[in-house]
């Protein structure tokens, strides 16, 4: 077990115009579960890659414990990786494939045994260690690609999306399992995905990462909660978080956007256009009779209404329709809007968050 530090990492490939990775810097804890997340081509399996030692940096360097292996090759750093396929031996068995790499390191057969077998029993698979991967389900030989690095017992599990090439079902389950057996196993754990329900429902920690560069590190509550940039506050949340600029009023004290009726109070001592932030289930529904609320509230029209069961979400444009990015708000059981319905909103000026609309950095 060991604790991992990334300091100014940057990669750019021969021939490249702009580097692939710059200035990553990140402290991952001994034992702890950290993911790395963000959209295709923004750094984050370069970032695995580096730790795995497939690629080398052009500067910076990495750090296991008090040990510098920024020039260590792949075979040398003690980790294991799993990779987005399972990369399975077709005609090897389930033991056969898990106890391959220890075979090859020299590890004697007894002890290949035991730990083919106790992970086995960790990964409920008991059952098929005699079974080709032919005969396995996709999750079952998602199972046995991480049982093939458990065996090994190293430092630092790599896991670049594991889960992306199973349904929408068995990656619910199967993250669970993923999440519960690294608690057990206490082993430093950096995971890679695009899915941010998977970063937010599995990491201690979630690196959000936007064209190269971290835009944020923190536990998934601050990320939603106190997001830095507007890349985060729109990347983190499902559905994503309404954003809206706003111009300053000529007397400075408050700021408007006239196609969606709202006006907020500045972000005190700021100067220039803002962006607020407002999360969907932050937005209450004004029910017809009602007065008119004393917060901000939005009147829109409902452009289009998603039932999921547990939650109703209604997309709509602003009333003259102007607005390309439609806003979104959620709704109690119970309501049932028409497309076309107008609908007024009111939220509580302490669940709007400020953005500097020039540097997209929140206000504090």
């Amino acid at each position: 077990m060991v604790d991992v530090t990334l300091s100014g990492l940057s990669l750019t490939y021969p021939g490249a115009t702009k580097p692939s990775l710059e200035d990553v810097s990140i402290h991952i804890e001994d034992g702890e579960f950290i993911v790395l997340v963000g959209p295709s081509g923004c750094g984050k399996s370069t970032t695995l890659r580096l730790l795995a030692g497939f690629e080398l940096p052009t500067a910076g360097d990495i750090r296991f414990g008090d040990r510098d292996v920024t020039g260590v090759g792949a075979m040398d750093r003690d980790v294991s990786m799993v990779f987005q396929s399972y990369a399975l031996y077709p005609h090897m068995t389930v033991a056969g494939n898990m106890e391959f790499a220890l075979k090859n390191s020299g590890v004697p057969k007894a002890e290949r045994t035991k730990r083919v077998r106790s992970a086995a029993e960790l990964l409920e698979l008991e059952d098929y260690l005699d079974r080709k991967p032919r005969e396995l389900s996709g999750g079952q030989r998602q199972r046995v690609a991480m049982g093939r690095a458990i065996v090994r017992q190293p430092q630092v599990f790599l896991m670049d999306e594991p889960l992306s090439n199973l349904d929408a079902k068995l990656r619910t389950q199967t993250r669970t399992q993923i999440a519960d057996l690294q608690q057990r196993l206490g082993v430093t754990t950096v995971y890679v995905t695009h899915d941010q329900t998977e970063a937010m429902t599995m990491g201690d920690r979630v690196v959000v990462m936007n064209a190269g560069r971290i835009e944020q590190v923190g536990t998934p509550r601050e990320l939603y909660d106190e997001p830095d940039t507007l890349f985060v506050a729109g990347f983190i949340g499902s559905p994503t978080m309404n954003l809206v600029h706003v111009q300053p009023n000529d007397d400075g004290a408050a700021a408007t956007n006239a196609s969606l009726a709202l006006t907020v109070n500045r972000f005190p001592g700021h100067e220039g256009e803002e962006v607020i932030g407002i999360r969907p289930e932050d937005l209450r529904l004004v029910h017809e009779g009602e007065p008119a609320p004393t917060v901000p509230s939005i009147t829109m029209t409902v452009g289009f209404v998603e039932e999921l069961g547990s939650d109703l979400f209604v997309y709509a444009r602003s009333t003259d329709g102007t607005r390309k990015r439609p806003a979104v708000a959620r709704l109690p059981k119970g309501h049932a809007p028409a497309v076309g319905d107008e609908l007024t909103f009111a939220v509580e000026h302490e669940r709007i968050l400020h953005f500097d609309a020039a540097t997209e950095r929140r206000l504090r």
